[in-house]
């Protein structure tokens, strides 16, 4: 006859399964997330830098230019921002998930260490009990 622990393993290594599984999509996102930030702070640098510049020098058909460049700048910077925020969302979802798996693998994984403590008290209870009988069949004797 199988133990509990020994029934309950297949589902122990599933959830762990599971909890790494999620701890892998979570460092993807977190990658992407990272990646993005620093893809807006450079277009917000550039845009510094390009709106900084100049020398004053530009003809009325330059500053139209250079403005409407800046604009496209800050459209992208707006876009960047809006890719941030969603890939904050996911991030914070499959974080969540990932607390959801790695919670159930550690219960998981109590409840068979219990069952592996009980298992161990009940055998060393039978082998006392079996060494016990053999000391009083000795002493019978």
């Amino acid at each position: 006859m199988s133990s509990r622990a020994t029934q309950l393993q297949p589902a122990v290594d599933q959830a762990r399964q599971r909890s790494e599984d999620a701890l892998a999509q979570l460092a993807l996102r977190q990658q992407q997330l990272a990646k993005a930030e620093h893809q807006l702070a450079e277009l917000q640098r550039y845009r510094h830098e390009y709106a900084m510049g100049g020398d004053g020098s530009l003809t009325v058909s330059g500053l139209l230019n250079r403005q409407k460049f800046v604009e496209r700048i800050d459209q992208a910077i707006a876009q960047q921002t809006a890719e941030i925020a969603r890939l904050q969302s996911q991030f914070e979802l499959v974080r969540d998930g990932w607390q959801q798996a790695h919670a159930r693998e550690s219960a998981l994984d109590s409840v068979v260490e219990g069952y592996r403590t009980e298992e161990r008290r009940a055998e060393s209870r039978r082998e006392q009990a079996e060494s016990d009988e053999r000391m009083q069949y000795r002493r019978s004797r």
